[in-house]
């Protein structure tokens, strides 16, 4: 994904998931919108359901998205 694409969050083995990305909202179903990529790539800056939250590029690559069109 590339700065301002959202996807929709397919699904993800629980156990590579920290807890608190799962209570903060990174479950199956939500949007994820990425607001901003590190300098170096890592971490990410996102949005899930209005929760901004920062991810290792290692724990992105375990959730499977599908990209959605951008809607104004």
């Amino acid at each position: 994904m590339k700065k301002g694409e959202k996807a929709l969050i397919k699904e993800f083995d629980v156990e590579d998931i920290p807890l608190k990305l799962l209570e903060m909202g990174c479950l199956p179903g939500n949007i994820v919108e990425i607001i901003q990529i590190a300098p170096f790539g890592d971490p990410l800056y996102l949005n899930i359901n209005g929760a901004h939250l920062a991810i290792r590029l290692e724990t992105a690559a375990v959730i499977e998205v599908e990209m959605i069109q951008n809607q104004q």
